[in-house]
């Protein structure tokens, strides 16, 4: 198999699209159901005269909360892997004999002869002990490496696609139709969420459309029966 065979079959792997994928799920769905929920549950209060400027005010809100939320969230595991890249660096300047020692363990635990894991250990300290330490004993690879801002870009645009969706449904129908219309919008959001992050996962499209499609499900009906409770209180 040569260079270009390796570089195709890498190419098909997702785990390089973990940071991102989970940021754009996230956001699509959690645009989707907020904004749904949030204009259910005024419609159920019997606030409707304030539904589309709500839709338009939560889209904006969550998806300014998602995007800095992601950044910060990854910018702390990206600290984390630079202080571990730190105090690596310390340690092979200290003691590489050492460190050279703890690769070798490493090595035999995934099932390497003491002879054969020396060798290879070697190997990897002479050609760059740092990239070897932070791959094989903390797991740093640089195609699963925490990016921040493309995650709060990411979270921020799949959040007002998906919040777009309800809203649409409200604006293009009449006042009385709106609840109706945001909630068949939002089935048909949330299944095509579904399927757009089964292809990209190559997950199985059933079982992930369902889990997407329940979890949304639930969070307006919660929102709603809230809303309802509401508007019959007088609040």
């Amino acid at each position: 198999m040569g260079l270009r065979d390796v570089q195709i079959r890498n190419t098909q792997h997702r785990t390089g699209k973990a940071g991102w994928l989970r940021a754009a799920v996230l956001g699509s769905n959690d645009g989707l159901v907020s904004t749904a929920s949030l204009m259910i549950g005024i419609a159920a209060a019997q606030k409707s005269d304030f539904l589309i400027t709500a839709g338009f005010a939560g889209i904006a809100a969550g998806a300014m909360s998602m995007a800095v939320g992601e950044y910060v969230s990854v910018k702390s595991q990206n600290d984390i892997e630079e202080s571990d890249k730190k105090i690596e660096m310390q340690h092979l300047a200290i003691d590489p004999e050492g460190e050279l020692e703890e690769l070798v363990h490493i090595y035999m635990n995934r099932g390497l002869s003491e002879k054969l894991a020396h060798e290879v250990a070697t190997a990897m300290h002479e050609k760059d002990a740092l990239q070897a330490h932070l791959r094989d004993e903390l797991g740093q690879f640089e195609h699963t490496k925490a990016r921040p801002i493309q995650a709060a870009v990411a979270s921020a645009i799949a959040f007002t696609s998906g919040g777009v969706i309800p809203l649409i449904g409200a604006l293009v129908v009449s006042t009385s139709n709106q609840v109706t219309a945001i909630l068949v919008f939002t089935a048909f959001g949330l299944l095509a969420t579904g399927v757009i992050s089964a292809r990209i996962a190559s997950s199985p499209i059933p079982k992930t459309v369902l889990r997407i499609f329940a979890g949304g499900a639930l969070g307006v009906i919660i929102t709603a029966g809230i809303g309802g409770l509401l508007g019959m209180t007088g609040i």
